[in-house]
């Protein structure tokens, strides 16, 4: 659950991160976090099922 955890907060960070370069207002870097969040932590849930299925 950890690489899920990192990988949300990651995709939040970079989220903000591309909606502050390209000069968005507050609610434009609150919508980028979250999506990119909401996004990596997908991409985390899977690399995490992979590496159990792996190990176990």
């Amino acid at each position: 659950m950890l690489v899920v955890l990192g990988m949300a907060i990651l995709g939040a960070i970079l989220g903000a991160l591309t909606a502050r370069k390209r000069k968005g207002s507050r609610a434009d870097i609150a919508q980028y976090a979250a999506g990119y969040g909401i996004a990596f932590t997908l991409v985390g849930l899977v690399l995490s099922l992979i590496l159990v299925r792996l190990v176990v």
